[in-house]
């Protein structure tokens, strides 16, 4: 129950200095004022509490009473999560907007789930067989794709006395287990959650897959692993957002968790509206169907947006106990990141490079550590992955500054976005010499097993020749094309056609805006083999690159991208029409020279 225990003393913006608050915990909940604004305490000296206040303190001053809840600031996780649209500290937006319209009241509160609607929960377990934390006690079918597991709560572990069927609130008792000192607990299909803790599992594995989006400059070039880590650092107008618009649509996670983390206001009302009308290609049902989305503009207050990133972190823990795939997109952390550098200022803390606080790198680590590839706790021995992606919005493109430096110590793979490419039309603006990914090597065998054995060779044999391109552009800069023999003039034809026709991808074009890893293979082997034979021409028998070029073939693998999945056998017969057409040119040469 709430309590008058303290008195405001200071403020300055969203921080709080608070007197008399005896027996308060780091992080505890605190409603401040008679507005009951929202807030967590950050510090404690003696009976003095420094609070963030998650909501705007204009208004309120020294003498106005704190309420304390004894509670850390948690996610309430259960059937309701799936659809909704949150802001940072979970609160239903829809349901604000109903109730208060377009603009968060001081104040307000609304729950996180739907405490009136019955779900219908079908047990998996019955009476008498023994359960530990994790175990799944039933189903409810959240959405149309989703199933929603019932877990039995972190720490508890007994016997089931008793397990229900039926239709339920998410706070009716669904079941109750005694525990072994004999102890009968009621078990809701509602759970809370500190935000700021992460939920244990068993073991933490290697990835050993990758998280397919069908984007092939990052699948094929620069993959991340389901269970990964990756940031996309750019400027402004370089498509951070298009792209994670894109992998959230198309990549084979089953759950996504999308943070609006201090975006524009202009550029969140897309997702808003984009989300809903978007279908799911693997169901063909409304893409918000297995979406969570967390919503915190520039305009709303700057400490909630600290919050939002862990609440996000929290409900996709959830989902990975399950039994899940998760993909959590964070837009954008370096909004994160300057929340804390201006609760660490008012806070008067001593500041690190370029004003941020000396702990934004362990910060930054601790959130992106969240991920990976788990067993999970259920004695079902299931495996599940967090896959995170934060997008990195440095001031001006500097990828010098603090917080790309610490996410890229953290994250293994790196896409770095440029704005010339963005304004040359070329999407996704992956720079492909500047990017990486470190999990090559763990997924090599999933590429040769899964995809084609010599789908690495493919991949360096390209990179090769794009990285030859770069090296070539400078004396092409300085002398003219003239300047090159045969063979690089070659290299240059082939990168050209490895970016246009390969790396390029029409997010509007219905066969385009998604490749299979078998096609995007397919299609990068018939770019090499091109290359592979005209060199050999080139070599042995003096063909020009004009001949070259004006081969027939040369505009079946340009349109090689809009051979539809099905239909994919029509790369061995332009396979076969490159080796016939080169085949040709040079039994003409051999003929002209006898």
């Amino acid at each position: 129950m709430q309590q008058n225990t303290g008195k405001i003393v200071k403020v300055s913006g969203p921080v709080v200095i608070a007197g008399g608050l005896k027996g308060a915990k780091m992080y505890d909940v605190v409603k401040v004022s008679e507005g009951k604004l929202i807030g967590e305490i950050i510090e404690l000296n003696e009976d003095r509490a420094t609070i963030q206040v998650y909501e705007e303190t204009s208004g309120i001053g020294p003498g106005e009473p704190v309420y304390t809840t004894d509670l850390p600031l948690s996610v309430e996780l259960g059937p309701g999560l799936i659809k909704s649209i949150y802001d940072g500290i979970q609160r239903p937006l829809d349901i604000i907007f109903k109730n208060e319209g377009a603009f968060i009241t001081r104040g307000v509160e609304a729950e996180s789930l739907n405490k009136t609607k019955k779900w219908d929960f079908k047990p998996s377990k019955k009476k008498g067989e023994e359960v530990s934390s994790g175990d799944w006690l039933g189903i409810v079918q959240e959405t149309s794709i989703v199933e929603h597991r019932i877990m039995v709560p972190i720490g508890l572990q007994g016997t089931i006395e008793s397990i229900n069927e039926g239709s339920f609130k998410v706070t009716d008792t669904i079941a109750k287990i005694k525990d072994k000192s004999g102890k009968i607990h009621d078990v809701q299909m509602l759970q809370k959650w500190p935000v700021r803790k992460m939920r244990p599992y068993q073991e933490k594995m290697p990835p050993n897959e990758p998280l397919i989006t069908g984007q092939r400059v990052i699948d094929t070039l620069f993959t991340i692993a389901k269970g990964g880590t990756a940031c996309i650092p750019g400027p402004f107008g370089s498509g951070k957002t298009v792209v994670q618009h894109q992998l959230s649509k198309w990549c084979n996670a089953e759950i996504i968790v999308f943070i609006g983390c201090g975006e524009r206001g202009n550029e969140m009302t897309d997702v808003l509206l984009e989300f809903p009308e978007l279908i799911d290609p693997n169901s063909g049902k409304p893409l918000m169907e297995r979406t969570v989305l967390i919503a915190n503009t520039s305009n709303m207050p700057v400490a909630a947006r600290e919050a939002s990133v862990y609440t996000g972190i929290t409900i996709a823990e959830y989902y990975r106990d399950m039994g899940y795939n998760v993909a959590l997109m964070a837009d954008s952390t370096s909004r994160w990141a300057e929340a804390m550098r201006e609760i660490s200022g008012r806070l008067e803390e001593m500041p690190g490079e370029e004003g941020y606080p000396a702990y934004l790198g362990t910060k930054i680590a601790s959130f992106y550590e969240r991920s990976g590839r788990v067993k999970c706790l259920s004695s079902k021995e299931q495996e599940a992955t967090i896959s995170v992606i934060g997008a990195v919005s440095p001031p001006g493109g500097d990828l010098s500054e603090p917080v790309t430096q610490n996410t890229l110590r953290t994250v293994q793979v790196y896409w770095s976005l440029q704005d010339k490419l963005a304004y040359k039309r070329h999407f996704p603006a992956i720079d492909w010499l500047k990017s990486y990914s470190l999990y090559l090597d763990q997924l090599s065998n999933f590429f040769k097993d899964e995809i084609n054995k010599d789908f690495i060779n493919t991949r360096i044999a390209s990179m090769s020749i794009l990285q030859e391109e770069s090296e070539l552009e400078e004396t092409v800069r300085l002398v003219g094309i003239d300047a090159l023999s045969k063979i690089e003039r070659l290299t240059l034809d082939t990168a050209r056609s490895i970016r246009e026709d390969f790396l390029h991808q029409n997010a509007f074009d219905e066969i385009d805006t998604y490749t299979s890893m078998k096609k995007q293979y397919l299609m990068l082997k018939l770019i090499i083999l091109f290359h592979k034979k005209a060199k050999k021409a080139i070599t042995e028998e003096d063909i020009s690159n004009e001949q070259l070029n004006q081969l027939s073939v040369r505009n079946k693998i340009i349109r090689s991208k809009f051979i539809p999945e099905d239909n994919l056998d029509e790369f061995q017969k332009i396979k076969n029409e490159i080796e016939k057409e080169i085949e040709s040119l040079t039994s003409n040469k051999v003929g002209k020279d006898e």
